[in-house]
């Protein structure tokens, strides 16, 4: 099945560190929302989306892209790192599959080693994430999919 993953990685490179283990075993194209702000999601029967989390939600541009141009009835997976232990961090990524009547078919998320704001000041928090237990979890994850 030809898949995409597109996702928004920045800051410590924490979520590109998962995509580029999946990567390097299975065929998936990634796509990174910053250098391919109009890729062509049409030809993917099934879509990642994969981000850092941002106040609680996928980054801005991920979600942006994902409301523009996510094809209507695709499946589609979630993959994140977070620095925060809890949240609801795919409310806003799930509206947007919702409205575009796609069918979810999985999530994966992991610590991964956060500085924003306040934790700047106290060297950050999530240190050495993500492992490489949770990278090879990733990828397992991709492959059940």
């Amino acid at each position: 099945m030809k898949t995409a993953i597109v996702y928004y990685s920045a800051h410590h490179g924490n979520t590109k560190k998962l995509l580029d283990a999946i990567a390097a075993r299975e065929e998936v194209t990634l796509i990174d929302v910053t250098a391919q702000p109009d890729a062509d999601l049409s030809s993917y029967a099934r879509i990642g989306f994969a981000s850092g989390i941002y106040f609680n939600a996928f980054a801005k541009q991920l979600l942006e892209f994902a409301a523009s141009h996510l094809p209507e009835g695709r499946d589609v997976f979630y993959i994140y790192t977070h620095g925060a232990p809890t949240g609801s961090f795919l409310k806003a990524i799930r509206q947007i599959a919702a409205q575009k009547k796609c069918r979810e078919i999985g999530e994966y998320g992991c610590l991964g080693f956060d500085t924003f704001g306040p934790f700047k000041l106290v060297g950050g928090i999530a240190k050495g994430h993500p492992t490489e237990s949770e990278i090879t979890a990733a990828v397992a994850f991709y492959q059940g999919l």
